[in-house]
């Protein structure tokens, strides 16, 4: 009988739980590493922590890492971003239905979807709705507005947040809304985005109450922001509540996003664009409650995507690279998880200190997208391969298609 190598490394971390990381062939800085060593070492982890091959430094939790917890959960390790994820359809269009010029799909898209932000407090912010439209009233008001209301009614700090206003707006950094082709050239449209302002809200309320928790029974720990809450207690309860909603309002964001570019689309073809039966949704900053191993327990994915048996999930790479819709092959040691994306190896700060904007240019001269040096900390190079993140995971997830983008809206 043959015994097959097992495609991950073992981190052994006494007196904590080992790591197991997919990250052969690709890049895994000192500090990510300790950075999980610090999360094996919490005392309510069940069997093991994996990262994904996407693993990089991130607050409190690595970006790439998947956390399964008994009993508590680290509201660092699910992020300010909670529910942040990914959105993929295959519409009705192929290549030759598309114009030489792209640059009028971009324009129409970006005029379709609030994206970016503006910093001065005293102007109007381009990222949110001003003037909140039919359709992005109907989803407040149909999926989220009774339970943000009765989510506001226990935490009041929580209103004062951009919630419907930010509904269906793209936000800024690694966001993006693209076209893209497959290699049987289908168009499909892809986006990036979570629960935007009221999720960082959320995030940054219920790791504050986690850290005076920590000080208020003088838990000590490797990292404050690896700050927990217990299972039972009124914080937790309420923070599974808000972490639920996010997440929903994460998934409804992508949803209107995607049907406004659908129709920013047609309406600039002056031609019908339909999303067809090929459609993801999935998040990848989240908590949820699985089975692993024998017992029930609170799975953080930060930066991975559930990868279960047969289950679709999207890894995008970066701005000129290669994307991937995948199926999982529901691999038990990984806690039926894969990565998010290429994951970077450059800071924002690093990537512009290192990247000229002639370089950015040449990396993406295939791609409609901006050119300038605010989107350079999103080059192809401040990210890892994508082609060898893809081979360190070869036993996590199956390629279902490969998409090349050709216009990419960034905030």
């Amino acid at each position: 009988m043959t015994t097959r190598t097992p495609n991950y490394q073992v981190i052994h971390n006494k007196p904590g739980v080992p790591i197991k990381s997919w990250t052969r062939g690709v890049p895994f800085e000192d500090k990510a590493r300790q950075q999980l060593i610090n999360i094996a070492s919490m005392p309510f982890i069940h069997k093991w922590v994996a990262a994904m091959p996407d693993v990089h430094l991130g607050k409190g939790a690595t970006i790439g890492s998947v956390i399964p917890t008994v009993g508590a959960v680290i509201p660092a390790a699910v992020g300010v971003d909670i529910g942040c994820g990914m959105m993929a359809v295959k519409t009705n269009l192929t290549a030759k239905d598309l114009p030489d010029n792209l640059k009028p799909l971009r324009d129409a898209i970006e005029q379709a979807v609030p994206h970016g932000r503006s910093t001065n407090r005293s102007r109007r912010d381009k990222g949110a709705w001003q003037d909140l439209p039919n359709d992005v009233a109907a989803g407040w008001n149909q999926h989220l507005n009774a339970g943000f209301n009765l989510l506001t009614e226990k935490h009041a700090v929580l209103k004062n947040t951009n919630n419907v206003k930010h509904l269906g707006t793209l936000g800024t950094g690694n966001h993006f809304i693209e076209i893209c082709l497959d290699t049987q050239q289908a168009v499909w449209v892809m986006l990036h985005s979570g629960s935007r302002g009221v999720g960082n809200r959320i995030g940054t309320y219920f790791i504050e109450q986690a850290k005076k928790d920590m000080e208020r029974h003088f838990i000590n720990l490797p990292d404050r922001d690896l700050a927990y809450l217990c299972e039972g207690t009124e914080h937790f309860d309420d923070y599974v509540e808000a972490v639920q909603w996010a997440q929903n309002y994460a998934r409804i964001n992508r949803e209107i996003m995607m049907n406004r570019t659908l129709a920013a689309v047609g309406q600039t073809l002056q031609r019908p664009v339909i999303g067809q039966l090929e459609a993801v949704n999935c998040h990848h900053n989240y908590v949820n409650l699985e089975h692993h191993y024998g017992k029930d327990v609170w799975l953080t994915r930060k930066g991975a995507v559930s990868a279960k048996q047969g289950e679709l999930g999207i890894i995008p790479g970066s701005m000129g690279a290669k994307s991937f819709i995948v199926r999982g092959l529901g691999n038990a040691e990984s806690f039926c998880t894969c990565s998010h994306g290429a994951g970077r190896v450059m800071s924002r700060t690093e990537a512009k200190k290192q990247v000229s904007l002639e370089e950015h240019i040449k990396a993406t001269e295939n791609v409609e997208c901006r050119k300038d040096a605010s989107v350079v900390d999103e080059t192809p190079r401040a990210y890892k391969p994508i082609e060898q993140v893809m081979e360190a995971q070869k036993d996590l997830v199956e390629i279902v298609y490969e998409l090349k983008q050709v216009v990419c809206v960034k905030g």
